[in-house]
């Protein structure tokens, strides 16, 4: 028979009580240890994998935490990377009491990892990876995922050779303590599996490195303090729903002279020698709204003042900011509406340092954006992945929406409205001025 409640020595509140045990087997997935409802699931053979799996999942009961909270999203991170890492942590305390953990595998390893291969599914391949760090199912595993995806091999080693050097670098009684935090987290799980889930979160939505410049930045990333490799992808939107809006009335909007080929007034006589269209007269038009795009990363910056001036000209115009907190899995808002049709935000959130959405605010935009009313973006023309990484691919999509849709490209909000009102789309000549999105745009074909 097995006792869980023998199991003693937590130093985190863990309150010994009855426990329920439920008759598993060997098999990957079919033995836990459920320690908030103290339900423990084992096989009760008396062969030798049996044994390790038993005291695998009796070693959970003495130092994994205990909280139901604890088990959830921990400062953004994956909750897949927090599990996995755990894992790790187990098999490695098992492993030091002298178990024999090449034992813990029960033959679907390589199919397993095959089936992760084919379905792309790098971010799996990390977690699971350290599921199996350490165990009889390590190298099979590896094989399958070699078999499939060769180039994914080199990080996965990188993500390994870390993990290894996480959880050899820490004592037995350091690794197991439960002992609480400042966080209320037993320590040994807040200076191990956190930490080791904290790298997973980041590597899981990296791009797999197969260069060997990108192999150097991803195994940088890895080290304490290194950057977060890069993601060639955006950000998912997070909107920010605690702002508040208040209306302003509404204007009939504001009535403004454009050059045109016919009038009742010959204002711009000049024109006669310098449009090629021949646009001398002027003719009255009314500019309601639009819809402004702001990039907030950085040291952009955005005033009550220059938002007011922005509305004056366009009352029903939607304003958009964003900005994307660097690595953030989407706990942090990086997208809000600053005015909507003449509602506009009592406060102004301030940006994230990073843009990560650029091309994802901008997509989001065009299916709100109201017939073929202006769009104005401002922004200094960078655009990078999730992890604020410069991307070339990113860059062109965002490109290629600019050119397609006709946005407007300012640097300031100062030059929205005007941006608004002019009825042009920003001159070839000025793409120069918005970094690596107007090389771009010059190496595109013209509007």
């Amino acid at each position: 028979m097995v006792h869980p409640e023998l199991v003693t020595g937590r130093d985190d509140g863990f309150v010994n009580a009855p426990w329920t045990v439920k008759v598993g087997s060997t098999r990957r997935g079919e033995a836990s240890c459920n320690l908030t409802e103290r339900i423990l699931e084992v096989p009760l053979g008396k062969d030798d994998t049996s044994r390790v799996v038993r005291a695998h999942e009796l070693m959970h009961a003495r130092v994994s935490p205990h909280v139901r909270e604890h088990y959830g999203t921990l400062d953004g991170m994956s909750p897949r990377a927090l599990e996995c890492a755990e894992e790790c942590r187990i098999n490695t305390l098992i492993a030091r009491l002298g178990f024999n953990v090449t034992l813990l595998r029960d033959g679907s390893e390589k199919n397993g990892a095959q089936r992760i291969a084919e379905s792309n599914e790098w971010s799996e391949a990390v977690c699971f990876l350290m599921a199996v760090l350490g165990t009889g199912a390590e190298k099979e595993y590896l094989a399958g995922i070699r078999r499939i995806q060769p180039t994914w091999m080199p990080g996965l080693r990188a993500v390994r050779k870390r993990a290894l050097g996480l959880m050899g670098g820490l004592a037995s009684a350091a690794l197991g303590a439960t002992r609480l935090n400042e966080e209320r987290l037993p320590s040994g799980y807040a200076n191990s599996t956190v930490v080791l889930a904290r790298l997973l979160t980041q590597s899981m939505v990296a791009r797999p490195p197969k260069s060997p410049e990108e192999l150097r930045a991803f195994r940088r990333s890895l080290e304490p303090g290194g950057r977060r490799p890069p993601t060639g992808r955006f950000a998912p939107l997070k909107f920010d729903d605690t702002l508040v809006m208040s209306r302003r009335p509404r204007g009939s909007g504001i009535r403004r002279a454009r050059a045109s080929t016919s009038g009742p007034t010959m204002r711009y006589p000049s024109r006669l020698l310098t449009d090629d269209r021949k646009r001398a007269f002027a003719r009255r038009t009314t500019c309601h709204g639009g819809v402004v795009i702001i990039d907030q990363s950085g040291s952009m910056d955005i005033n009550d003042e220059s938002l007011s001036t922005l509305l004056r000209r366009a009352p029903n115009a939607l304003v958009v900011g964003y900005s994307h907190r660097p690595g953030d899995n989407g706990v942090t808002p990086n997208v809000w509406i600053l005015a909507d049709r003449g509602s506009v935000a009592t406060r102004v959130p301030s940006g994230n340092v990073g843009n990560g959405v650029d091309g994802a605010v901008l997509a989001w935009v065009l299916r709100r954006r109201r017939g073929i009313e202006p769009i104005v973006w401002v922004t200094d023309g960078q655009v990078t992945d999730s992890h604020d990484h410069p991307d070339d691919r990113l860059t062109i999509q965002c490109a290629e929406m600019v050119r397609r849709h006709r946005i407007r490209l300012v640097k300031e909000l100062e030059s929205a409205g005007r941006a608004l009102s002019s009825g042009r789309t920003t001159a070839r000549s000025e793409w120069s001025h918005f970094g690596r999105l107007g090389r771009k745009l010059l190496e595109m074909k013209s509007f």
